[in-house]
């Protein structure tokens, strides 16, 4: 999987900034509507409250002990955009290669513009290691991406998140504590789970994706799992099912359900965990007979978009080609013509070789860019309120100026660092995750017949 590096933007007539959508839907300068009006203001007037702030996980429950974000200096909160830009690229210059800058697909354009290198967050892992000498990675993205870099980066280098409360309400969905109390009660019904039957398979292989906590990710480490992305999830339950009578999936329900469905699995052999019920909320005959076990977790992004957006898209565009993420709902990505990964939507775009009106099921600020970055093409979100994923969101210029000039000041803030006990069974993970080599030219995705 290669990593895109940032390179100029064609003039284009299309604006690539989400934020400047928002101010102008809140200044009474545009009709678009937006999920919140607070996302016009700098998320450090939310940090010192309990949640995600505003945005597409602002309902969710943020868990006790998250964490939050210090005080951001006055400074970098009273300046302007201008401003922060000039900090942002003098600090880069003085720092030289001592400092990667990372950005996530879904950041801001006003952050993404200094990153050196953009993609999703196996993309952006892979390349903080090809800068082992690099002192600091700063990672434009939330708290799951920012321990992957670390597991995976040299041991003297600090891995810096520019906002400490940019966390993952999908991530949390699934504990440590709860992941443990589930093997439990499914090792009560499948006795020794290290025990091998006839056909030489387990009784479950632990399945978690990127989007998961370091200590998650040790768990599955521990138990013989394996992690995935949105990329190489069926190479990776191809893996597990010869390994494991079953898979226990989490904490995303919709990846695993699409992406077995796609496999050939049936729904009915697809049981959801719900780990405030007890077995899950499922039968002792359905954990039996399941193949894919699904934890209750969902991304608050791609649960926003609908069948009857992508039918109001049709009627609206005729000829329209709908890609969806396939963290979507299993309805939305049938109603779909495609569904893959961000890298996925990102190269089918690219590829078109004639003029072609694409709505786009993920999140807002990548579709921004896109129909920016390709204005042969008419490209727009399938959902018509401007929604940006709330923890993305929290990285802001404003950030990335701090923690940048507090290197070349000498000082390293907001470090984020895994345990050894925990990073250690994590990053076999991810091992046995980059060994599970996908076909040659993989699509990363599947088509619907029409």
């Amino acid at each position: 999987m290669t990593t895109l590096t940032l390179q100029p933007r064609p003039e284009s007539p299309a604006d690539p900034s989400v934020d400047h959508v928002i101010r102008a839907i809140v200044a009474g300068d545009s009709t678009a509507e937006t999920c919140n009006t607070d996302l016009a203001e700098g998320p450090w007037n939310f940090d010192i409250r309990p949640g995600y702030g505003p945005g597409s996980s602002m309902g969710d429950v943020i868990p006790t002990g998250s964490p939050r974000q210090g005080e951001l200096p006055q400074e970098y909160r009273d300046a302007t955009d201008e401003e922060l830009d000039a900090r942002i690229i003098a600090a880069k210059a003085t720092l030289g290669d001592r400092v990667v800058v990372l950005g996530h697909f879904y950041q801001r354009e006003e952050v993404i513009r200094h990153a050196d290198y953009v993609g999703d967050s196996f993309q952006l892992a892979n390349a903080a290691l090809e800068h082992p000498d690099a002192e600091a990675i700063v990672f434009c993205g939330v708290h799951f991406m920012a321990e992957t870099a670390d597991l995976l980066s040299q041991p003297r280098q600090a891995v810096i998140l520019p906002n400490l409360a940019a966390g993952c309400s999908m991530a949390d969905m699934a504990d440590i504590d709860q992941v443990e109390e589930c093997w439990e009660q499914l090792e009560d019904v499948y006795g020794d789970m290290d025990a091998v039957d006839g056909d030489g398979l387990v009784p479950v292989i632990p399945v978690t994706y990127m989007n998961s906590s370091a200590a998650i990710k040790g768990f599955v480490g521990r138990h013989g799992g394996i992690v995935c992305t949105s990329s190489n999830a069926q190479t990776v339950l191809e893996w597990a099912f010869e390994r494991g009578r079953r898979v226990l999936f989490f904490p995303d329900q919709h990846l695993g359900r699409n992406t077995a469905k796609a496999m050939g699995v049936p729904l009915e052999q697809m049981p959801m965990w719900n780990p405030r019920k007890p077995l899950g909320g499922a039968s002792v005959t359905e954990i039996e007979d399941a193949r894919v076990i699904l934890w209750h977790g969902f991304c608050s992004v791609h649960r926003r978009f609908t069948v009857e957006q992508i039918e109001t898209a049709r009627i609206e565009h005729l000829g329209v080609r709908v890609i969806v993420h396939p963290e979507c709902p299993m309805a939305v990505v049938d109603a779909a013509d495609e569904a893959g990964s961000t890298d996925y939507i990102r190269r089918a775009i690219e590829a078109a070789t004639e003029p072609t009106t694409f709505a786009i099921g993920t999140e807002v600020n990548l579709v921004q860019r896109l129909a920016a970055a390709n204005p042969q093409h008419e490209i727009f979100c399938l959902d018509p309120v401007v929604c940006p994923c709330s923890t993305m969101y929290r990285i802001h210029p404003g950030y990335l100026a701090w923690v940048l000039e507090s290197l070349v000041a000498g000082a390293v803030v907001n470090r984020i660092t895994v345990p050894a006990d925990v990073a250690d069974p994590a990053r076999l993970a991810l091992e046995r995750m980059l060994a599970a080599k996908p076909p040659a030219a993989p699509a990363s995705g599947w088509t619907n017949a029409s």
